[in-house]
């Protein structure tokens, strides 16, 4: 049992009529009709837009054309979401070979935004939106607001970075569209984050769990406890967080935390969110769908099976992603939830079939950092250290010099390893502590390098 802080609720252990009332706020819904929708209906309402989507998908995108022509299926060939594995997978490689505008779906002249994520080598996966998609993304993200109380009300501070990001633009649409007054604060400056959230009795908070933790500390030292804050609720995503780090967190904040899951690819937060029930993240079933694979064999898994998630986007029109392989390993499951949605849960992501970390909210890819060292004159020695302290992650990047470039002049080593971090930044879009040692210092491996050790308890 939670106990909202929110000061015009007065909810406490004690009022069983408060209590209730908390339920029957969680439980509300933004589009009642979809995410109540019977799985029959749900069922048929995608099956119409997939046939729809792929006819449009392969006469407007040549590259995905090429796929289907390649595996030998037609438009023709999917007549209902049942038909959906005859279609081929498209994975990130192919958004880069794509990049930017070969998985265009529709004319620039219909298109009102990009969005983007850092790049693996130097090409980003840039997404598009048309008004519409941008539209029916920001009810996604009203969907997540809504589920963890929120109403028109509320007042949302987003404190997920802005720009092309896109944590900040998704959930500042959704709060507009549930109708909360929304500060759009963006990442980081924490002492504004307080004064807003303290002067404007913000209610929600929306950002990193990493980025959440930070501000409940920060608070803590200035002397503020969860009872002096108006906050009820916390919308937390983009990185990997425990249970652990959750309890941490509504402890500190006096709020319910809640999950939420999305990729730029499809369309950025909001391809699935947590009700009050906190088992899992509802997908949004009428825009995404999700299956699970076995990431060896691309074979199709029953529900409850771990494996690869797969994501369609049903209805996106400028930049439709047709059995998208997002690399994250969980389960979908259908078990009944309280709250009385009837969209298919996936479980929290449990590792990926790559290399990728999650540092801070960004993608961190290792061939990226190899791309950097080669640029700047470094030979691909190095390792990468991640960790996370007091709820924060760390990164370190230790990189061998070779015996031309060692010194043991420390002025010298600091202004190489600035330089250093600062090419790696302007990669990554995060800084990292950069430490250059000595020739030949760094293990060698006789089979696979480890390039990589992640400190992090994030099961």
């Amino acid at each position: 049992v939670f106990v909202f802080s929110h000061p015009s609720h007065n909810l406490t252990l004690g009022n069983q009529a408060n209590y209730e009332r908390m339920i029957k706020m969680a439980q509300n819904y933004y589009q009642k009709e979809i995410e109540t929708m019977p799985i029959e209906e749900m069922k048929k309402l995608q099956s119409e837009k997939l046939v729809k989507q792929v006819k449009h998908v392969y006469e407007n995108v040549p590259y995905y054309k090429n796929l289907m022509d390649e595996k030998g299926v037609k438009p023709d060939d999917i007549k209902s979401i049942d038909d959906i594995h005859k279609l081929p997978f498209l994975t990130k490689a192919d958004l880069r070979d794509a990049y930017p505008y070969g998985l265009l779906a529709k004319p620039l002249d219909d298109c009102v935004r990009i969005q983007s994520t850092s790049g693996t080598t130097g090409r980003r996966v840039v997404a598009f939106y048309t008004q519409n998609d941008v539209d029916l993304w920001e009810d996604c993200c009203a969907r997540a607001i809504v589920a963890a109380g929120g109403t028109k009300k509320d007042v949302c501070q987003v404190a997920y970075g802005y720009g092309l990001f896109t944590g900040g633009p998704g959930l500042n649409g959704g709060s507009h569209k549930v109708g909360c007054l929304t500060l759009p604060m963006s990442s980081g400056n924490t002492e504004r984050q307080i004064q807003f959230m303290t002067d404007l009795s913000a209610t929600i908070l929306c950002c990193t769990p990493s980025y959440a933790a930070y501000i409940a500390e920060t608070l803590k030292e200035q002397g503020y406890k969860p009872e002096d804050i108006s906050l009820k609720a916390g919308i937390f995503g983009a990185e990997p967080w425990t249970e652990e780090m959750r309890r941490g967190i509504e402890e500190s904040l006096g709020i319910k935390a809640y999950d939420i899951y999305g990729l730029t690819e499809t369309t950025g937060p909001g391809v699935s969110f947590e009700c009050s029930e906190q088992t899992g993240m509802h997908v949004n079933e009428d825009h995404f769908y999700a299956e699970i694979i076995d990431p060896d064999t691309g074979e199709v898994l029953p529900e409850g099976s771990k494996g690869e998630l797969v994501f369609t986007s049903l209805d996106k029109e400028a930049f439709p992603l047709l059995r998208y392989r997002t690399r994250d390993i969980c389960v979908l499951s259908r078990k009944k939830c309280s709250c009385g949605r009837t969209l298919i849960k996936m479980a929290k992501p449990m590792g990926r079939t790559d290399d990728m970390l999650i540092i801070r909210g960004v993608n961190v890819f290792p061939s990226q950092i190899e791309t950097v060292l080669l640029n700047e004159g470094y030979q691909p020695n190095y390792q990468i250290i991640v960790d996370r302290v007091n709820n924060n992650d760390t990164f370190e990047v230790n990189v061998e010099m070779s015996p031309e470039q060692f010194t043991d002049k420390v002025s010298d080593v600091l202004k190489m390893e600035k330089v250093l971090a600062n090419a790696m930044k302007i990669m990554l879009g995060i800084n990292p502590t950069v430490h250059l040692v000595a020739p030949k210092t760094i293990a060698r491996s006789e089979g696979k390098a480890v390039r990589v050790i992640d400190k992090r308890n994030l099961i």
